[in-house]
């Protein structure tokens, strides 16, 4: 059952689609090209439907990546890679629109599922690589907690202070423990919450480190990754912490460390990364001037949004349209293509880097 922001959502933007309202707004607000970001490249669980599983906004199948880069390459897009769209950007080459995909965290499937498919299309594509992760030294905190609420009838934990209990024997009851207790250790300093994850885990037994085996690749993996020809490899910082919440002196840290391991492992450096989370509360001003500090050529968000011109003065402040596990239907993509529902979403604002 999808939760009601998710169903509130999708009506606006099928509301967009049968209106016809975006192809009205995308003749102004198509932008230059975007930035496509994923994260699980897999095929649907057996069983499907009605389950618990909050985290499956992370997950699209091949068969639809596979539609939507066939789409996409239709709709008249070039298929770029990342290195080719910030170059188009600084020269002020628009006049052909471009996409290019990334893929954020570094998670096997990436190679088993979604290198097959870029290559049957000859598409480039990103992987922003978390070195933590690859490491197992980093929790997969949000599929811990999806696990103890799914597998528990009570969850009981400690936030800002206080005792709260959660009842979890339903699907409703799941949800609406699980966003309680994303959102807030969300808000929690990085070491806070990485301590509430442990102290979690450890009272539910869920193994955190097995848990990262079996969804992050191996270092081989990531070198047998990295020398496609079609893959760039990309930093996405050592602990998957949010920039934004760190002292300055940390942020630059968990940048340049990410960078010089990645080289150390695939023999090339990074020139492109990306800010976990990358929301404002987690990427602002002062972040992206660090990850240009720190020798990156661009540095991309989450922030919504398609590229505009005036992106060239912004490279490390870039937004993405997410390719998410809940809109897996064309028509979603066709109106993403056209702008229209950030153009709306941002106000009618090209550039939002503050």
């Amino acid at each position: 059952m999808a939760n009601l922001k998710t169903s509130l959502i999708r009506a606006g933007l099928d509301t967009l689609y049968f209106s016809k309202a975006y192809r009205i707004i995308g003749n102004q607000w198509a932008g230059a090209g975007l930035i496509f970001m994923l994260h699980h490249v897999r095929p649907e669980k057996a069983g499907g439907s009605p389950e618990f599983h909050p985290n499956r906004i992370l997950e699209i199948t091949p068969e639809f990546l596979d539609a939507a880069l066939r789409y996409v390459r239709l709709s008249g897009l070039d298929l770029v890679s990342l290195d080719e769209a910030v170059d188009r950007l600084a020269r002020g080459d628009v006049q052909k629109r471009f996409a290019c995909f990334t893929i954020d965290d570094g998670y096997r499937d990436n190679l088993e599922f979604a290198l097959p498919v870029f290559r049957k299309h000859e598409c480039p594509f990103t992987v922003f690589v978390a070195t933590g992760i690859i490491d197992c030294t980093t929790e997969l905190w949000w599929l811990a907690l999806e696990d103890v609420v799914r597998n528990s009838d009570t969850v009981n934990v400690r936030i800002n202070g206080e005792h709260c209990s959660f009842e979890t024997r339903t699907l409703e009851q799941m949800e609406f423990a699980y966003r309680e207790v994303y959102w807030a250790l969300r808000r929690m300093p990085e070491s806070e919450q990485r301590g509430f994850i442990r102290d979690l885990a450890g009272r539910y037994n869920f193994d955190l480190v097995a848990s990262c085996r079996r969804e992050a690749m191996t270092w081989d993996e990531v070198r047998t990754l990295a020398s496609e020809p079609l893959v760039t490899i990309g930093a996405h910082t050592v602990d998957h912490f949010a920039i934004g919440k760190l002292d300055a002196e940390l942020a630059l840290q968990e940048m340049t460390a990410s960078r010089r391991k990645i080289e150390r492992e695939t023999g090339r450096t990074p020139e492109h990364f990306c800010f976990p989370y990358g929301d404002p509360g987690s990427a602002g001003k002062r972040d992206f001037a660090l990850a240009a500090e720190a020798g990156f050529r661009s540095a991309v968000t989450t922030r919504k949004g398609v590229l505009f011109e005036d992106h060239a003065h912004h490279l490390h402040a870039l937004p993405r349209v997410s390719l998410n596990g809940d809109y897996q239907d064309l028509k979603y993509v066709e109106l993403f293509l056209s702008g229209a529902p950030f153009a709306l979403l941002n106000r009618f604002q090209r550039v939002a880097a503050a």
